[in-house]
C-alpha cells in the first residue's frame, strides 16, 4: 500500500514538473527570492496587500515546477520509508524465527529441580525467550489449573500444556529443525502411557521421549556421523535414570549440607515466611534421612560422594579428548540434560567437591559459556 503511494506520488510529481507552466524560466528563484527577501513572518500571510500579491503571482506563476518538486520529493521520502519500514519487518520476521518461531513459552517450575533445571539449559542454550512461574512446593498453587501435578510445565502461547522434561526438550528441538509441523502436531508423536507401578501407585511415562520426529535426510543433517543418535538417547536416558538420583544423596550427604541445601531452596524458592522457617529446618531433617533411604536404593557407596565423582569422571571420558562437548564442536541434546543437572548443586559444598577431585570442570565452563552465550540460537 505504502509503496503504491510512492510511486504514484513520483509519477504525478514527473508530469507536473514536465508540463509547460514547469519550464517557465526562474520561477523557483524567484519565489524563494521572494521569501527570503521578506522574511520567514511575512511568507506566513502577516506582511501587506502588496507583498501577499507580489507571493500569490509567484505562486502562480512556478506553482508547476514547485508541485513536482514537491510531489517528487514526496514520493522520495514515501519510497525510503516503505523500505525502511520492509526491512525492518524483515528482521523482525528474522529475530521470530531466532525466538522460536514466535512461540510464547512459560515454564513452571521449582528453580533447584534438575528436571526444571535441564528445560532451563535448553531454553537459553537455544536463546528461546521464556517465562517462569516459580511454583510454591508446598500449596503448589501455580499449577492447580493442571491434572498434571509435576513441574516442569511448559505453556506453549498460553494453550498447549507440555509435560516432563525429556519430552519438552525432544519436541521443541523437533519444532526449531523442522517448522513445517506445529508443536501440537509433533507432541502427537509423544503419546502418555500410564501404569501402575509395584507400591500400587498410578505412573505416567511417555513413548519416544528421547526420539527427534525428523525426516531421514534431516536426521542426516543433525547426526552426520554413524552413532551420534544412538549415543545422545544413550546419555540423556543416563542422566534421567543415573545422574538424577546422585544429587539428593550428595546435597544432604551429612546435616551441615543439609542444612545448607535448604537454605539455598528457600532462599531461590517461592515460599512464604512461615513456610521458609519450618522448610529449612524440617524438611534438611526430613531429606537428611529420605537421602540415607535413597542411597540404599540405588545401591550407592558409604561414601556417596564417589559414586558422583565416577559418574561425572565417565561422562568425561565418553566425550573424550578429542571432543569439546558430546555433540562435537557444539553441544547436543546430551551435554545439556546433564549440564543441566549438575548445574542445581552451584553454590553447594557437593558442587565445589565435585569440580575439585573430577576432570568435569572444563566442559562444565564451555557449557556456561555456550548457555550464556545463546550459542545454539540459530
Amino acid at each position: 500500500m505504502a509503496a503504491a503511494c510512492a510511486r504514484a506520488l513520483c509519477k504525478v510529481g514527473w508530469n507536473i514538473s514536465a508540463s509547460p507552466a514547469a519550464r517557465r524560466p526562474g520561477t523557483v528563484s524567484y519565489l524563494v527570492g521572494n521569501v527570503t527577501a521578506h522574511g520567514s513572518r511575512r511568507t506566513y500571510g502577516t506582511g501587506g496587500p502588496e507583498v501577499r500579491s507580489k507571493l500569490l503571482s509567484s505562486l502562480r506563476a512556478g506553482r508547476g515546477r514547485v508541485l513536482g518538486c514537491a510531489f517528487l520529493l514526496g514520493g522520495g521520502l514515501g519510497l525510503y520509508h516503505t523500505v525502511k519500514f520492509t526491512a525492518q519487518q524483515h528482521l523482525a520476521e528474522e529475530e521470530t524465527k531466532v525466538s522460536g518461531g514466535g512461540l510464547k513459552l512459560t515454564l513452571y517450575q521449582y528453580k533447584t529441580c534438575p528436571f526444571c533445571s535441564k528445560v532451563r539449559a535448553f531454553l537459553d542454550y537455544h536463546g528461546l525467550p521464556y517465562e517462569i512461574v516459580e511454583v510454591n512446593p508446598v500449596m503448589r498453587q501455580e499449577i492447580k489449573w493442571s491434572a498434571y501435578r509435576k513441574v516442569p510445565i511448559l505453556m506453549v502461547d498460553g494453550e498447549l500444556q507440555l509435560n516432563d522434561s525429556s519430552v519438552i526438550i525432544s519436541s521443541l528441538k523437533t519444532y526449531l529443525i523442522n517448522k513445517d509441523k506445529s508443536v501440537s502436531e509433533i507432541l502427537r508423536c509423544y503419546p502418555e502411557l500410564k501404569s501402575v507401578n509395584d507400591s500400587g501407585k498410578e505412573v505416567t511415562e511417555y513413548s519416544n521421549r528421547y526420539w527427534l520426529m525428523l525426516s531421514e535426510a534431516e536426521t542426516l543433517e543433525v547426526y552426520p556421523e554413524k552413532g551420534m543418535q544412538k549415543e545422545e538417547m544413550k546419555w540423556r536416558q543416563w542422566a534421567d535414570d543415573w545422574l538424577v538420583h546422585l544429587i539428593s544423596p550428595n546435597v544432604y550427604r551429612t546435616t551441615g549440607e543439609a542444612l545448607a541445601s535448604f537454605d539455598y531452596i528457600v532462599r531461590e524458592g517461592k515460599f512464604g515466611t512461615y513456610e521458609g522457617f519450618f522448610a529449612k529446618y524440617v524438611g534438611a531433617a526430613a531429606m537428611f534421612f529420605i537421602a540415607k533411604r535413597l542411597k540404599s536404593r540405588h545401591n550407592l557407596q558409604d561414601d556417596v560422594r564417589q559414586d558422583l565423582y565416577k559418574a561425572v569422571n565417565s561422562w568425561v571420558a565418553a566425550i573424550g579428548k578429542k571432543r569439546k562437548f558430546m555433540g562435537g564442536d557444539e553441544p547436543n541434546l546430551a551435554d545439556l540434560a546433564v549440564f543441566g543437572v549438575l548445574r542445581v548443586m552451584e553454590g553447594l559444598q557437593a558442587f565445589d567437591d565435585m569440580m575439585e577431585n573430577t576432570k568435569v570442570k572444563f566442559w562444565y565452563r564451555r557449557m556456561e559459556r555456550a548457555s550464556l552465550n545463546h550459542e545454539g540460537r540459530v
